[in-house]
């Protein structure tokens, strides 16, 4: 059977792939917002004149950072449906299964944050201080302040450590197939093993990764150029 018929007859694998194309993108789509808004938090914590705040987000970022990300969605995944047995078990309520999809976005979001708030941190020490007191001075509230004033400046700053973070993210959501979720590298395995052509449906899947990487580095660009406006 040719490489065209399997991929693309009638029969063909093609169609599977691209589903689970749409899970692999929708699963860092649903991760990035988690991740990235848990890091800026993190950041903050981070910058804040607590002591044992700062060291309890540190201890935070050491963690997630020092071990495999196969291990934290391990943790997550297994970790959270234990709690959740022993708290119906608790209240006499009816078993839940952890969805392993959320599972992974859980897991995702925690190392994605550990990561991005290294480079929020960054971002914030970039932005002078003098910016923040002349807009107090002005009379803004210090959330305004923050939303107004910093937050844009933090974003032109931060965007690019972001961009490869996302990248990073991409293909660290293949690791939610060892959970026997249908996703991109779920597919090709699966096609892979039904046809005995490992190299096909892997380099198919490999094609489909460069593709969605490729159409992310030009949204990155588009978006570094739209906030550098103004700047020389």
């Amino acid at each position: 059977m040719s490489a065209f018929s399997l991929l693309f007859g009638p029969d063909g694998w093609g169609p599977l792939l691209l589903q689970g194309a749409l899970v692999t993108a929708g699963l860092a789509l649903a991760t990035v917002p988690f991740g990235f808004g848990a890091g800026l938090l993190l950041a903050i914590m981070k910058l804040s004149p607590s002591r044992l705040l700062r060291a309890a987000c540190d201890a935070y970022t050491t963690f997630f950072r020092g071990i495999p990300d196969l291990l934290s969605l391990f943790i997550v995944y297994f970790g959270l449906q234990i709690l959740i047995d022993r708290t119906t078990h608790l209240f006499g309520l009816p078993k839940v299964d952890m969805d392993a999809f959320v599972a992974g976005v859980i897991a995702l979001a925690a190392v994605t944050a550990a990561y991005s708030s290294e480079v929020w941190v960054s971002s914030f020490n970039a932005v002078p201080r003098g910016q923040s007191e002349a807009a107090l001075s002005l009379g803004l509230h210090r959330r305004q302040v923050f939303r107004l004033v910093v937050l844009p400046q933090l974003a032109r700053v931060a965007l690019p450590g972001l961009g490869n973070i996302w990248t990073i993210l991409l293909k660290d959501t293949s690791l939610i197939s060892t959970l026997a979720v249908a996703d991109l590298l779920r597919r090709a395995s699966e096609a892979s093993r039904a046809t005995t052509r490992p190299l096909l449906f892997y380099g198919a899947a490999t094609a489909i990764y460069l593709v969605i990487s490729l159409i992310s580095g030009l949204g990155q660009s588009y978006l570094e150029r739209r906030v550098n406006r103004g700047y020389a």
